[in-house]
């Protein structure tokens, strides 16, 4: 082969090639686009004037465990005794549970909130000891205990961290990245002291309270999963539909031994 045969050649396969990566690209780019475009964003707001709202009673069923007495004598200053909070029963009603709206809610997209949320050591305690959060919004821990604390979340899917705190120090400001339903958080220091931590992505969530009621407002027109979670017992979920300006009830009956079927949903 001469010379300008041979760079003749060489050319046409530079040329070829050049084609071919072209049109790589540009399927490429056509796939991220139609990948995108399976995806919806997250655009639809909210129409304050139709909102409505999800309401109940969460009950367990059967004899109540009795608490369990905690020997917090290792620490004087956490005085004496204290009570697991793991159940709280009362009259058939559960307190503690995180009630929230698990599915439905994808057309919309949230800020968190500016204001923290607060949680507070005293009595070598954490109080509350279930806490609701949106990813991203503030966790402000304090130590109102004459001792310190550590304070040290386990996540799964968000980033564990371990701070110590003494007395009468500022505060701790946290926040979480990921939605996590009941995220355990510890004291290292206290082995007794224990709470959960459920971030989620909207704001449409609630905690029981003694009298095991919750409520869920400014919910848009919708049809909705609507989650309940306790700690020993598990998780429960209701299918709900709200009409504009539409509230809905939804109660559910926990058991001994786990989740049982859901109760009485409207």
């Amino acid at each position: 082969m001469n010379k300008k045969l041979w760079i003749a050649s060489a050319g046409l396969f530079i040329l070829l090639g050049l084609v071919l990566l072209a049109g790589c690209s540009k399927k490429q780019a056509s796939n991220e686009q139609e990948e995108g475009a399976a995806t919806p964003k997250a655009t639809a707001t909210i129409d304050p004037s139709t909102v409505g709202s999800v309401q109940g009673t969460i009950k367990f069923e059967g004899t109540a465990p009795k608490p369990v007495k905690i020997d917090m004598s290792q620490d004087p200053a956490c005085k004496g005794t204290n009570t697991s909070e793991d159940m709280v029963v009362d009259n058939g009603n559960l307190a503690n549970v995180f009630v929230y709206v698990k599915d439905g809610l994808d057309n919309y997209s949230f800020e968190p909130p500016k204001d923290p949320v607060k949680i507070d050591q005293d009595g070598c305690r954490y109080h509350p000891h279930v806490l609701g959060v949106m990813a991203g919004q503030t966790v402000e821990v304090v130590n109102s205990d004459p001792t310190t604390h550590n304070i040290h979340p386990t996540p799964k899917d968000n980033r564990e961290w371990n701070e110590s705190q003494p007395p009468k120090a500022a505060p701790i400001d946290k926040s979480f990245a990921r939605q996590e339903i009941m995220l355990p958080v510890k004291c290292n220091q206290h082995p007794w002291m224990k709470m959960y931590i459920s971030v989620v992505k909207t704001p449409f969530f609630a905690v029981t309270d003694k009298d095991g009621k919750f409520e869920i407002k400014g919910l848009p027109p919708g049809t909705y999963t609507v989650a309940a979670v306790q700690e020993k017992l598990g998780e429960q979920d209701q299918k709900i539909t709200i009409a504009p300006k539409g509230s809905q009830t939804v109660d559910f009956t926990f058991k001994p031994g786990g989740a049982s079927a859901a109760a009485m949903g409207d």
